[in-house]
C-alpha cells in the first residue's frame, strides 16, 4: 500500500490511480464517517465519491501529504452536513438534528445576528478547550461532534460504559461552555 506522499503524488501528475490508492486505504474510514452522519448507504456511497471528486479537484495546488486522512475527513464530513441540510425538510437524519441541540447549550444561536461569532476564531478555542482535555475526554468528544458516532458506538470504541460516556459528554459541554465565556464568548 502506498503512503500518503505517493499516493498525494499520483493526483499531483493527475493519475487516476491516486483516486483508486485512496479508496483502498482511506475509504473504510470515510465510509465511517458518512455513515455516522447519513445513515443511508446510497448517500454514504455518493457522499465518498464525491469526497475523491473534490480532493481530484483540490490537490493540486494544495498539498495535503502530512495531513491527507483529516484533509479527506473534512471534506466528506462537510459533503454529509450540506446533504443533511438538504434533507432537512424532509424530516430525515434526526441524530444530526440532536447533536446540533446538544451543543446548542454551550454556543450561541448561528441565527442572532449581534452574537454570531467568527467562525475560524471560535475553531481555534474549541481546539485550545479539546488541548486541555484528557486523550480520553477528546476521543469521546470528537467520536460524538466531529465523527457523528452514537453513545454505544463510543463506548465499545473507548472501552467504557453508556452512562460513563453520557456523563463525560455533559461534564465536556458544560466546561466547554464555562470555558468559551472566559474567552470572552457571549452565550
Amino acid at each position: 500500500m502506498l503512503n500518503d506522499k505517493q499516493i498525494v503524488n499520483l493526483y499531483f501528475e493527475r493519475n487516476e490511480e491516486g483516486i483508486r490508492q485512496t479508496s483502498l486505504k482511506y475509504g473504510f474510514r470515510l465510509r465511517n464517517i458518512a455513515k455516522g452522519i447519513l445513515n443511508n448507504d446510497e448517500e454514504v456511497e455518493e457522499c465518498e465519491n464525491n469526497t475523491y471528486i473534490q480532493a481530484w479537484n483540490l490537490i493540486p495546488p494544495n498539498d495535503p501529504s502530512d495531513y491527507f486522512f483529516p484533509f479527506l475527513a473534512k471534506i466528506i464530513r462537510h459533503i454529509c452536513l450540506d446533504v443533511c441540510k438538504k434533507n432537512r425538510s424532509k424530516k430525515r437524519y434526526v441524530q444530526y438534528i440532536e447533536l446540533s441541540k446538544e451543543l446548542e447549550e454551550c454556543l450561541s444561536s448561528p441565527n442572532d445576528v449581534d452574537e454570531q461569532i467568527d467562525y475560524i476564531e471560535l475553531c481555534k478555542t474549541i481546539s485550545n478547550f479539546l488541548n486541555t482535555q484528557t486523550d480520553e475526554k477528546k476521543f469521546i468528544f470528537l467520536r460524538r461532534y466531529w465523527f457523528f458516532d452514537n453513545i454505544c458506538e463510543i463506548a465499545k470504541k473507548a472501552e467504557l460504559s453508556e452512562s460513563k460516556v453520557k456523563a463525560t459528554l455533559h461534564r465536556l459541554r458544560n466546561e466547554l461552555k464555562i470555558y468559551l465565556q472566559k474567552e470572552g464568548y457571549v452565550l
